[in-house]
């Protein structure tokens, strides 16, 4: 099949190059790119370290108790349920 596809500067530098190295043609590098990388899906590449979470402890910030966290989330609940919109307002 034939079509007309535009690369940028350095992909193409590239791929000539990688053709002069490996002395094949400019069409058999980029279909030979093209197939290696659509063959590697979603798979991460196998050289690729593990990433790693390093937790933090960082506490809560002045101001936030911490023991009426679950006061919070309900009246964020009936917000939602009321259908409430807008900033909240302080009630005493």
């Amino acid at each position: 099949m034939r079509t007309t596809l535009t690369l940028e500067d350095d992909l193409a530098r590239r791929l000539k190059k990688l053709a002069r190295s490996l002395d094949k043609s400019f069409k058999a590098v980029v279909n030979e790119t093209i197939r290696k990388g659509l063959s590697l899906g979603d798979l991460p590449p196998a050289d690729q370290k593990d990433f790693a979470v390093r937790p933090k402890a960082c506490g809560f910030r002045s101001g936030i108790d911490p023991t009426k966290l679950n006061q919070l989330y309900d009246d964020l609940e009936m917000e939602d349920l009321r259908g409430d919109v807008g900033p909240r307002v302080n009630e005493p």
